[in-house]
């Protein structure tokens, strides 16, 4: 069995939505930025099907590079974010993130 175009779709189709029910769905900080995480590798490997069975070529790859750069960044970023958030109101619920404007 060779392993076509459509393949890469549907397996990034799946991502995209595991990562947006994820999102929607969890009050949990930590649970929103693993769905964050997915909906990018499902972007990644979108751009690597692109790149190899479109007209990219080496563009696809080297964005999906930059993307996955931008992921860690917003990781690290994240990650500090929901530290100061428990350290703060000790939870990691979103709904309850809102109290930190008073």
């Amino acid at each position: 069995m060779e392993i076509t175009f459509n393949h890469f779709l549907i397996l990034s189709a799946i991502l995209f939505g595991l990562g947006l029910y994820a999102m929607i769905s969890r009050r949990n900080a930590i649970l929103v930025l693993m769905g964050i995480e997915l909906i990018l590798n499902s972007a990644n490997i979108n751009l690597i099907a692109f790149s190899k069975f479109g007209a990219l070529g080496v563009d696809g790859q080297m964005i999906s590079i930059f993307v996955i750069i931008l992921a860690v960044a917003e990781a690290a970023i994240a990650l500090a974010i929901i530290l100061n958030l428990y350290n703060n109101i000790l939870t990691v619920n979103i709904d309850e993130a809102n109290t930190m404007k008073d």
